[in-house]
């Protein structure tokens, strides 16, 4: 069914039929039920599929997919040690700078933190450390560092974790550089959720690095998983029959027969949110808890707390939640500020979405992760890479705002928020219980249990941060060269060669590059030969999402160049992607920054528009966004910049981190703009401070005694 509303929306206040939810299940449950617990603790003993693995990568790339929670990183773990044995260095990149620094952490841990280092680009810490943990866009940056310096990458194997991240729209385009540009004579293993087409995915890397490439794939789930259908009464039931017909699972009898006949609507059914308290209740009578609600918005995650007041938890558990939180809290006061902090430690539930603090969803986590919490309320969001795992996954929506339309799920979506059911080590099986509702479809869930996983694509495309880099260090041919080693190229050719064509391959890309290419000769960062200008070499350091109109920036001399909190908040105009009410309370816009932004504005307006008459995207700038940035900056409170902003917490949160990051790559223009360079290392310390970092939470700092280029070569093979 599609929907007429977006996340948020508020509903029309309606009253709802009284229903008691009494805990009740099905005597078909009892020897289900009979099989919860813990597991013997026993010596770990390697599966078949990992011990394949570790033997895989001694002599080739390899490619795992596997189920959330069944030991990937174990394998990461013992190749990086055998590397180490050999004298050898790691390199571990993951898609996010939470998961990047859990694993940082757990490496310190394993091997010594005199052998690990991490670089986040917010966090730089040992960057000379025989093992690297950082983030996938910071490995494809040192990749084209060494390309242009002629270098090699001062690394023997590189571990690429969430590697299905290759078929993300947005950030997907970065894994494919990475498979690209890695030397094949550093060995490549890729850990991933299972995926439909990993034996193309392995064809292709065999076919550019010219090793093979061994698919290590595991299916079976390591802790079984049950569906659960939970009646508007609070009576449990199988989802599933026990037989099955040809397209897989079915519904059970007394499942299809509610679907099939339900007329009247219920509390369950209606636009309003269950009453979650009494869900929990039923839940911990059958030891189903802890357990991750799957929800459809950020305020429907919020909103749930309020509805648990009925589920109660002991003295004793209040006490130890409350001396956890006050633990977790030294580096980071805020946390007890947070409206949601009494939830937590009176109800032992909590939301986690990502309108919220990221010290305060790492707090969520950890509770969660040492079984403090018996529930929590979360978008889909908290599937994708983040350890957070619970006996029962609780599904209200069979569908996914995409941030367009709602979706139905796809198998892979689903996989990934079943996959946090049952934990290793820790449970026998694991649930998932589907609540019926309005935006429920039973059949498509049954459907997806046992659907396969869907094929990767490719996600490849041209930017200008891109095209810069690789003219840094090929020339235009090279380059078409490089693009038909492509992903996109590779599956274009196999259509090809199904179809028995024979004609051109695929030049899209190249077409795309040559479009790019032309215009940043017409625009003076790159001769007609094909090497760059001396603009076009500083403007290739500038790896942020709108390269070429911040270096017509400055190039017009139109940004403050010395006043640290304008220059923040300037530049957080260019992050911002969402479309914001510019009408803004004159107490928050000082003159000054009105005129700032007006200027950058009508000065870069000749350069944007040409980019738009060529075709090419071009971003609006918002006065608002910028007026939060000055005002965080210049040392308002965290409430004053949230209130101008109109953002949720996180996403203003994110856009700090953003603008953080975007000043860091002007840092870098030290030889060209040094009092530039100054101000942006300035404006970093201003915004980077709690409760958007923790107190004690290590940031870069600027080499003092060598600029970065001398440092990357320093540890690099020539």
């Amino acid at each position: 069914m599609k929907r007429r509303y977006a996340p948020g929306h508020q509903y029309p206040k309606k009253k709802d039929p009284v229903v008691r939810v009494r805990p009740n299940a099905d005597g078909m449950l009892q020897k289900v039920f009979a099989s919860i617990g813990v597991p013997a603790k026993k010596e770990f003993v390697p599966d078949s599929f990992q011990l394949k693995a570790l033997e895989a990568v001694k002599n080739a790339d390899c490619l795992v997919t596997a189920p959330t929670g069944s030991g990937k990183t174990w394998i990461a773990e013992q190749a990086i040690a055998g590397i180490l044995e050999k004298g050898g260095k790691a390199w571990y990149a993951s898609p996010l700078k939470a998961l990047s620094n859990s694993k940082y952490h757990d490496f310190l841990t394993i091997f010594g933190p005199e052998n690990v280092g991490i670089l986040t680009g917010d966090r730089k810490e040992n960057p000379d450390a025989r093992i690297m943990v950082g983030t996938t866009e910071i490995l494809r940056n040192q990749l084209y560092d060494a390309m242009h310096l002629g270098v090699t990458l001062s690394t023997d194997f590189v571990i690429l974790d969430e590697a299905h991240f290759l078929g993300d729209e947005e950030r997907g385009v970065v894994w494919e550089e990475i498979m690209i540009y890695l030397p094949s004579r550093i060995p490549l293993l890729m850990l991933s959720a299972t995926i439909g087409n990993a034996g193309q995915i392995a064809s292709w890397l065999a076919s550019i690095r010219k090793r093979e490439c061994i698919v290590v794939a595991e299916t079976k789930r390591p802790v079984p998983l049950f569906p659960l259908f939970l009646h508007p009464s609070g009576l449990l039931l199988p989802l599933l029959s026990e037989t099955t017909h040809g397209d897989g699972p079915r519904l059970s009898k007394k499942i299809a027969e509610y679907v099939k006949g339900r007329k009247s609507r219920s509390l369950f059914d209606s636009r309003r949110l269950p009453p979650f308290g009494e869900i929990l209740n039923v839940l911990k009578k059958y030891d189903l808890l802890p357990a991750i609600f799957f929800l459809k918005s950020r305020a429907d995650c919020d909103a749930s707390l309020d509805l648990c007041a009925r589920h109660a938890i002991s003295d004793f558990h209040r006490v130890e939640l409350k001396a956890r939180i006050d633990e977790l809290a030294k580096s980071t006061p805020h946390i007890h500020l947070h409206r949601q902090i009494d939830k937590i430690e009176s109800l032992a539930v909590a939301s986690h979405h990502s309108g919220q603090l990221p010290s305060w969803k790492l707090l969520v986590e950890k509770l969660m992760t040492e079984g403090l919490l018996d529930a929590v309320f979360a978008t889909s969001t908290v599937a994708a890479g983040v350890n957070f795992p619970a006996r029962t996954v609780v599904f209200l929506n069979s569908d996914r705002y995409n941030g367009k339309e709602f979706l139905p799920l796809s198998s892979t979506e689903f996989h990934q928020m079943t996959g946090r059911a049952g934990r290793r080590g820790m449970d026998n099986i694991g649930f998932a219980v589907a609540i019926p509702g309005r935006f429920l479809d039973l059949r498509l869930v049954a459907k997806l249990i046992d659907s396969p996983p869907l094929d990767i694509p490719s996600q490849i495309r041209i930017n200008f941060s891109m095209a810069l880099n690789l003219l840094l260090s090929h020339s235009p041919s090279q380059i078409e060269d490089l693009l038909t080693k492509s992903f996109a190229a590779f599956l274009l050719r196999k259509k090809n060669q199904a179809k028995k064509q024979t004609g051109k391959r695929s030049s899209l890309l190249w077409e795309d590059f040559k479009n790019h290419f032309n215009f940043l000769i017409e625009t003076g960062f790159v001769k007609e030969s094909g090497e760059l200008t001396g603009d076009g070499i500083w403007a290739s350091q500038l790896r942020v999402d709108q390269p070429l109109i911040i270096a017509e920036g400055f190039r017009l001399g139109v940004f403050p160049r010395s006043d640290p909190v304008l220059l923040a908040a300037v530049i957080a105009s260019f992050v911002n992607e969402k479309e914001s009410d510019d009408r803004i309370d004159k107490r928050f816009m000082p003159g000054k920054l009105i005129s700032a932004f007006l200027s950058v504005k009508k000065e870069l307006m000749p350069f944007a528009k040409l980019m738009f008459d060529r075709g090419f995207d071009v971003r609006p700038l918002f006065l608002r966004s910028s007026a939060a940035i000055y005002a965080w900056a210049a040392g308002e409170p965290w409430e004053k910049a949230v209130l101008i902003s109109e953002m949720d917490e996180g996403n203003l949160a994110m856009l700090i981190l953003r603008t953080a990051d975007n000043l860091r790559h002007i840092r870098s223009l030290a030889k060209v703009f040094p009092e530039a360079s100054r101000t942006a290392a300035k404006a970093i310390d201003l915004i980077l401070r709690d409760p958007v970092v923790p107190f004690d939470y290590p940031v870069i700092q600027p080499d003092k005694e060598e600029d970065e280029e001398a440092s990357f070569k320093r540890g690099h093979k020539v």
